[in-house]
């Protein structure tokens, strides 16, 4: 553990802690107080003009737009929010896909890469449009490699992944962890299976859109903040040992039916110093703060929230807002 990884994280927390709860502003990662070594040593961090923030807006579920300087890269972009029945007891699994154009473009601005956690079509129903309209770089499994090429995304702008990588892009790089997906109160989920082949029709209906494996993604800006990305609730507790992230994005539980869920989960990831719910909204309607909340999920916030107080009493928590700047 390096004095400048404490430091960062102390500062992240202690910042957060005195803004309001919906931004924090530019806060300067890299303006961080060092504490004195007890012998000198070569200063090995990185310069200040190298050192560099990111800004981050949430898109809803589990959604993020994440901007390092000019360069621009999503996770989970889900902006059509069309209605399944999913929260009124009517749930629909012939619902047709559909993409709302406009509020992609109104939010995406021009990604250089998409990272997908998993398939299902509130993670994965806008991302071929965006790769074909943009030209944005796909990372996701082999399902999402599959259904991308189903859905008329060119070879070239597809990339899969497994976990385990560390993908380096200059001003920033991505480390791939192997996930799980969360599960419902019948220790089950909605559409199991893996996509094996692009050889069958483009998917037409969000049961055409199976889990298909699950990832996380760690950001880490060159000189500046990691965060840590979840976009389903459960979790390989030892493939999170190590990455210790400044900041994370976590799923908030959709079940009691994994064990210890945060603590287990906030001991792996060394207690961030900052931590945003996410997955928690209700992504059928639109993309309007204050964001809308089901009353059972909002139940669930509640306790979700208080048991990372009670596990990690440091930690900052961030109730986000959609489309809001938080700069880290």
């Amino acid at each position: 553990m390096s004095e400048h990884q404490v430091d960062r994280r102390r500062f992240l927390r202690t910042a957060a802690a005195g803004t309001a709860l919906t931004s924090i502003a530019a806060i300067p990662v890299a303006a961080a107080p060092v504490a004195a070594a007890p012998t000198a040593a070569p200063d090995s961090r990185p310069s200040a003009a190298k050192r560099q923030t990111a800004t981050l807006r949430w898109l809803g579920t589990s959604g993020w737009r994440i901007d390092v300087g000019a360069r621009t890269l999503l996770i989970d972009p889900y902006l059509t929010r069309f209605p399944t029945g999913l929260f009124t007891g009517a749930f629909d699994p012939a619902t047709a896909l559909t993409v709302d154009t406009s509020a992609v473009a109104a939010h995406v601005g021009k990604p250089e890469n998409v990272f997908v956690t998993h398939t299902h079509w509130d993670h994965f129903n806008d991302v071929p449009h965006v790769a074909t309209t943009t030209g944005a770089r796909v990372f996701g499994t082999l399902t999402a490699y599959h259904l991308g090429l189903a859905s008329g995304v060119p070879t070239a702008q597809l990339s899969p992944v497994k976990g385990g990588e560390v993908l380096e892009f200059g001003d920033y790089s991505v480390e791939v962890v192997s996930a799980l997906h969360s599960r419902n109160a019948s220790y089950s989920m909605a559409f199991p299976g893996v996509r094996t082949s692009p050889a069958v029709p483009a998917p037409q209906t969000i049961a055409d859109l199976p889990e298909g494996d699950t990832l996380s993604y760690q950001v880490s800006v060159t000189g500046g903040p990691s965060v840590f990305f979840m976009g389903a609730s459960d979790f390989v507790e030892r493939n999170l040992r190590g990455l210790r992230p400044d900041v994370a994005m976590l799923a908030l539980p959709s079940s009691t039916a994994t064990h210890d869920y945060v603590p287990r989960l906030i001991e792996a990831l060394d207690s961030p110093a900052v931590v945003v719910p996410v997955h928690w909204d209700n992504f059928e309607t639109p993309l309007q703060n204050p964001p809308i909340v089901a009353p059972a999920d909002a139940q669930r916030l509640t306790a979700f929230e208080a048991a990372i107080r009670q596990v990690a009493p440091r930690t900052t928590i961030l109730r986000p807002q959609y489309a809001t700047p938080y700069t880290f």
